[in-house]
């Protein structure tokens, strides 16, 4: 692990030390300060986290939408969906599956999955519409308008508006590395509703073994222990996936499962 990933996995730095990694890396002041000054002027305007990071994203969507849901180039764009789609195929993801995308962003994986799915068995939800507008270009790209997917904008991720227990597999990839804790058990509320008894949630996020913090409100790192418990608390089962650790991708994964129900006793 690089310096810079093992200080943001065990937690911020010191002052000093801030200062003496500025001093080594100065071709990083100005961009972190660029990013500073955008998350004060975004943050001014927004009521909420939700409204801040849609910002975040139109900005940068704006810029280059495979950017935006942090793909340097096209290649790792590719790479990066294609990581995630092997992996949930290994790990059980089939063709009759009702997967459920949660931040589906421009489909970086989204389209191998309703390439993958029936028709009609993909649904992505995301915050942003201008990512929407990117994620409709992708499907036209690929030439995928006969599977049927569904695209949808959302205001929080408490997910109303969908069926209960109708999606076998949902999925959430850096999501919840961006977004602060109440965020995050707002969705573990809710989520359990929208599984089959059998399904699971797979999600990634910012693993730190030190304090836990946050980059500019952008950037957010948990402690794993502090993901169990929250979904605990809310009825779910969860369990770290060290073979995702394998893969190379700075973020780790848990897996959420609803406690099997007791056969009824004739």
């Amino acid at each position: 692990m690089s310096g810079e990933g093992e200080a943001r996995r065990n937690g911020p730095r010191s002052l000093l030390g801030r200062v003496r990694h500025a001093a080594r890396h100065p071709e990083r002041v100005y961009p972190y300060a660029r990013r500073w000054a955008r998350d004060m002027r975004l943050r001014l305007g927004s009521r909420d986290h939700v409204s801040y990071y849609r910002a975040v994203m139109a900005h940068d969507s704006a810029e280059d939408p495979d950017s935006a849901v942090g793909s340097a180039t096209r290649d790792r764009w590719l790479a990066l969906g294609e990581m995630q789609f092997d992996y949930l195929v290994e790990h059980g993801l089939k063709p009759d599956d009702h997967l459920l995308e949660i931040g589906c962003g421009n489909l970086r994986a989204g389209w191998r999955f309703i390439n993958y799915l029936d028709r009609g068995h993909y649904y992505g939800v995301d915050i942003s519409p201008d990512i929407l507008l990117a994620a409709q270009q992708t499907l036209c790209h690929y030439e995928l308008q006969d599977k049927l997917p569904r695209l949808s904008l959302v205001n929080d991720l408490k997910l109303e508006f969908l069926p209960s227990e109708h999606f076998t597999v949902i999925h959430a990839h850096s999501v919840f590395s961006h977004c602060p804790i109440e965020v995050i058990d707002e969705c573990l509320a809710n989520v359990g509703r929208l599984l089959q008894p059998h399904g699971f949630f797979d999600f990634t996020f910012n693993q730190t073994t030190g304090r836990e913090h946050h980059v500019l409100h952008e950037d957010y790192y948990y402690r794993v222990d502090t993901l169990l418990q929250l979904a605990a608390r809310h009825g779910l089962n969860g369990a770290f996936m060290p073979d995702w650790e394998e893969r190379p991708h700075r973020q780790s994964k848990i897996r959420l499962t609803k406690p099997q129900r007791e056969p009824q006793q004739e």
